[in-house]
């Protein structure tokens, strides 16, 4: 009789497993996708991208400067006066000084403004993903996996929520 009773939760368990899986709902979604597919994700890649193309262009207008003293102390450098030669020559370094500063600040400056652009693209998927959902009563939401079942994967839906949220809102504007 002590062995029926130690059983009854056991059989319990697997009587009423099944009956509650049926209503679990699982979704995953692929943030690294909506990082690189979403509207937001776009619309702040070419913000990025307009924001820093001067400075990106100023950096290239020196590097070419570099190349062309470079190529002309290779070409002269040995017929070359001493006193212009050296002169040539800090003019190289200091220009290559320039250049790796400007390499510097603008890189860091970079990928500064892409964290603070992606945490907001994060944000906004977050609440896309809240709302889904919300909407279609899902239980739990993964945003990382290992594998995911192409059935549960909801990240398309996520990425035309942000689609239409966007301009919805360049509509209202």
């Amino acid at each position: 009789m002590k062995n029926w009773i130690k059983l009854i939760p056991a059989l319990l368990t697997l009587i009423c497993t099944p009956l509650m899986a049926e209503d679990f709902r699982v979704g995953v979604v692929d943030t690294e996708r909506i990082l690189r597919e979403s509207a937001p994700a776009v619309k702040a890649e070419k913000k990025i991208e307009k924001e820093f193309s001067t400075r990106d262009q100023e950096i290239k207008k020196i590097t070419k400067q570099m190349k062309e003293l470079q190529a002309l102390l290779d070409k002269e450098g040995v017929t070359m006066p001493d006193a212009e030669r050296r002169n040539k020559e800090r003019e190289l370094a200091n220009l290559n000084v320039n250049q790796q500063r400007l390499q510097r600040e603008f890189s860091e400056d970079l990928n500064l403004r892409k964290n603070e652009e992606l945490t907001i693209v994060l944000e906004q998927a977050n609440k896309a993903i809240q709302a889904i959902a919300e909407a279609e009563k899902y239980d739990l939401v993964l945003q990382e996996a290992v594998f995911r079942n192409p059935n549960i994967d909801i990240t398309e839906k996520v990425l035309k929520y942000l689609a239409v949220e966007k301009s919805d809102k360049t509509s209202d504007k």
